[in-house]
């Protein structure tokens, strides 16, 4: 083989000139297209890794929020129940002091009933023990009359009340 100098000086040249327009035209434009590139990529990346971030953030603010609405619920819940209850308490306890009104307004009505029905009566036996006196007068009979007449009298008075 058989080896040209001026060949290789020549190819040598053409391929430093080559490099040199290569580096100049072709090579900075497109390593700063490529720069250009990477920069849109790592900004994309950061964007992204950002919406990540804003969205982890906002998840957990809908999951405090919602917790925080089961917890107001509950509590209205529990307060509506209390209600309820103290509610129900209220009524039983008046339902109760109803009835104790309306028992001491009947033992009343049923002490003056019987008020009334002994005046009566005292009234009736007055009465009675007047006539039975007068006949007694009227009619001078015995002792076994006597005790007759007093047990046909509180008889009487058995049946008139």
């Amino acid at each position: 083989m058989h080896f040209v100098w001026t060949s290789t000086v020549v190819t040598l040249a053409s391929f430093l000139i080559l490099y040199f327009l290569l580096n100049r035209y072709a090579f900075g434009p497109l390593m700063s297209v490529m720069e250009k590139r990477r920069e849109l990529v790592l900004s994309q990346l950061n964007e992204a890794a950002e919406t990540r971030s804003e969205a982890a953030a906002y998840v957990e603010q809908q999951k405090e929020a919602l917790q925080q609405a089961r917890q107001e619920a509950y509590e209205i819940l529990e307060q509506s129940r209390q209600t309820s209850s103290k509610q129900a308490d209220a009524l039983l306890a008046q339902a109760k002091e109803e009835t104790a009104r309306m028992k001491d307004e009947a033992i009343r009505d049923i002490d003056s009933e019987k008020n009334k029905a002994m005046a009566a009566l005292r009234g009736e036996v007055g009465r009675v023990s007047v006539q039975i006196a007068s006949k007694l007068i009227e009619k001078e009979i015995d002792e076994k009359a006597n005790e007759g007449l007093v047990d046909q009298y509180l008889k009487d008075v058995g049946t008139k009340s």
